[in-house]
């Protein structure tokens, strides 16, 4: 691991002295005690859980567990433990990189395991009905509203890099390691709620998640333009170090906007192939239910007489489009 040396900052905040390299990237390693303690603790209840859902034969399957486990938990302790978190107080885009991992991929992929899912098919009748009370509280629906959640997902990158929020990150630990933890869970918020694979308080369609992440693109690229041509961010602490190796702060900045902007959506295309195949479900099922309805109209239905002026389904003003006469 590079050698480190203290900037004298309230909670022990470090600058590396050793340039980044690959052989480095590849070397640098270090101990986040309570970034561990809480990805432990998640991954052997989930692991235990899918198994007790398994063996009532209620399991999500392998490839959710991996989800979970790997893209979410496995990617956490990258994003916190690998030379992501050694260098994310020295250089701008490492900790960029560092918030693309923790905001988009490690929410994205635990949404996928389909925790809500597990935890209910591992609990009892009683228990799993307060599971279904929290779920469906008002205060679960207000949390996961497509605006609350949408807001939480643009505003929070904007107040982390605009505002004192991010030198409050860079010099005083408690305030990075809470970050740390709110990044994902505004992620998680929002991934749970948009791709709906979990038990929620309201399904909305799929069009709407659609049209909020053109949205979000949008937001990500003005944010990204907003630090690359705007005024150096957090300049007061990085000008604290003499570091001879390495991008000049400027062009650290730039690089760390074109992370934001570019792999931030770069990230989000999985997400969008999700919701379109969820789109594409949805249509099937709402056509599946409309045949049924016209099957069963049909066998309830009477003869008409033939100079009757119409067929009963040319009445429905549902079906009138898609079955009408030529």
């Amino acid at each position: 691991m590079g050698q480190v040396r203290s900037t004298g900052h309230t909670g022990a905040v470090s600058f590396v002295d050793v340039p980044l390299t690959l052989s480095t990237a590849a070397t640098s390693w270090r101990w986040d005690v309570p970034t561990l303690a809480v990805v432990t603790a998640l991954t052997a209840g989930y692991w235990r859980a899918h198994a007790t859902a398994a063996r009532r034969g209620e399991g999500v399957g392998r490839g959710r567990l991996l989800c979970f486990l790997l893209l979410g938990c496995g990617v956490w302790l990258v994003a916190a433990l690998s030379f992501v978190g050694v260098y994310a107080d020295t250089l701008f885009w490492v900790r960029a990189l560092q918030v693309v991992l923790l905001l988009f991929v490690v929410p994205f992929g635990l949404a996928l395991g389909k925790p809500v899912t597990v935890l209910r098919a591992c609990l009892g009748e009683t228990r799993r009905a307060r599971v279904d009370a929290v779920v469906g509280s008002r205060a679960a629906r207000a949390l996961t509203y497509p605006a609350t959640t949408s807001l939480a997902m643009l505003a929070t990158p904007w107040l982390l890099y605009l505002t004192g929020w991010y030198p409050a990150v860079l010099e005083h630990q408690g305030v990075d390691q809470l970050t740390r933890l709110v990044l994902v869970a505004v992620g998680f918020g929002y991934f749970y709620s948009r791709l709906q694979v979990d038990p929620v308080p309201h399904r909305y369609s799929q069009m709407i998640s659609l049209a909020i992440t053109v949205v979000e693109v949008i937001g990500d690229g003005v944010l990204g333009i907003v630090i690359w041509l705007g005024p150096e961010i957090a300049a007061e602490y990085y000008q604290q170090f003499a570091r001879s190796w390495g991008p000049d702060r400027r062009t650290d900045q730039a690089i760390g906007a074109g992370i934001l902007w570019l792999l931030g959506d770069v990230i989000g295309i999985p997400f969008l192939l999700v919701l379109m195949r969820a789109l594409r479900l949805d249509d099937r099922a709402q056509a599946e239910a409309i045949d049924a309805e016209l099957d069963a109209g049909e066998l309830a239905s009477t003869p008409v007489a033939a100079d009757a002026p119409g067929l009963w389904w040319e009445q429905d003003p549902q079906l009138q489009e898609r079955f009408r006469r030529r």
